[in-house]
């Protein structure tokens, strides 16, 4: 209760102030680290990426099966996202940090390599021609960029229920919630491209779920700009089982440096080269 001065005269100061006292002590006492939470020096994590300092970590977490996170990094900055169980399926969006009406574009990120399928070495761009990000790393190979985030209405149909406070979120409700810590709106969300959890076409245009390559796969993702990275952790729209399955996903993060010219995968091909270097002249100009 409030500390007014009528309660001190009615307790006795030394009284009501023992008992704040006594109140923060077990406050202290009873505090413990969530599995859900960020670690805080990221370097107490005790999952640290294989290969990696812990002491170099700047960011550390497990999201929770229909969890999300965001992030807000700097340009050179290298996120790990790990499937540990085999069951993660990460949902992923970004902005330039510095202008967040420039977003991921799906289309562009499957048109300028040439290649609808996600895997090692692939840019990630944006609907202005510059490389957002790019996939470094990756020993999952089951990644999709047609379907998107599961959706409310999908999941209402599938599951019952698709809010972030329930049992059965959707990706695009947690992708949301993860925008609105950063000022973004419902209309602000683009389709996102999703990890973990496989899909191709087939030859009749159908679409095929592949699942999860296994446990113990991760992606690594290097931000070419300052960016804004929203993530969910929610089951792919396209996966048959009826129950809501999904596992717990990590993320990690430390400083590497951004791409530049001479760059096996930035000198890949004429249309990389060129969207490569919108990215390295726009931080230039920036004075990142």
């Amino acid at each position: 209760m409030p500390l007014d001065d009528s309660t001190l005269d009615n307790m006795g100061r030394s009284e009501a102030l023992g008992s704040v006292g006594q109140a923060r002590a077990d406050a202290r006492a009873r505090e413990t680290q969530s599995r859900w939470m960020p670690y805080v020096p990221a370097s107490g994590t005790p999952t640290p990426p294989v290969g990696i300092d812990p002491a170099t970590l700047l960011w550390s977490e497990t999201v929770a099966p229909g969890g999300y996170t965001h992030l807000r990094v700097a340009r050179g900055t290298r996120i790990r996202l790990e499937d540990p169980e085999g069951d993660a399926s990460a949902s992923v969006v970004m902005f330039n940090a510095l202008n967040p009406g420039e977003r991921l574009n799906v289309a562009d990120t499957q048109k300028i390599p040439w290649q609808a399928y996600l895997g090692a070495h692939h840019p990630l761009l944006s609907g202005d021609g510059r490389v957002l990000a790019t996939i470094l790393e990756d020993t999952s190979g089951h990644h999709d960029a047609f379907c998107g985030a599961s959706g409310d209405a999908w999941n209402v149909h599938k599951y019952g229920d698709a809010t972030p406070e329930g049992p059965t979120p959707s990706g695009h409700a947690l992708l949301r919630m993860a925008g609105a810590k950063h000022g973004l709106g419902r209309r602000d969300i683009p389709p996102a491209v999703s990890f973990f959890q496989g899909v191709r076409v087939l030859e009749d245009g159908a679409f095929d779920w592949r699942g999860s390559a296994g446990a113990g796969t991760h992606v690594d993702l290097l931000a070419e700009l300052p960016l804004i990275v929203l993530i969910a952790n929610a089951p792919h729209p396209r996966d048959p089982r009826p129950d809501y399955v999904v596992a717990p996903l990590r993320v990690h993060a430390w400083t590497e440096r951004a791409s530049r010219e001479g760059d096996a995968h930035v000198d890949a091909t004429p249309e990389r080269q060129r969207a490569y270097r919108n990215s390295i002249a726009y931080a230039a100009l920036a004075g990142l």
